[in-house]
């Protein structure tokens, strides 16, 4: 997956954010912005991890959904 995509459709992907990592407050998650560096920072101060633990775990999450293809704006009009 690239993180461009995440940035591009982050209304759709905010949801999974928020499952993955469910100490990230829809505050933090509107900062983030689809942003891969907001996001690492944000789960390494909320969970109290390394930055190599966030990016792991973001990794992970990148895996996870790389097969999910978000609808685009224009299909849903």
């Amino acid at each position: 997956m690239k993180w461009d995509t995440v940035e591009g459709n982050w209304r759709q992907f905010k949801g999974k954010v928020k499952a993955q990592w469910g100490k990230l407050t829809d505050e933090q998650l509107d900062v983030i912005a689809g942003k891969r560096t907001e996001l690492s920072g944000k789960i390494q101060k909320v969970y109290g991890v390394t930055k190599e633990e966030a990016e792991k775990q973001i990794k992970h999450f990148e895996e996870a959904n790389k097969d999910y293809h978000p609808k685009s704006s224009e299909s849903t009009h």
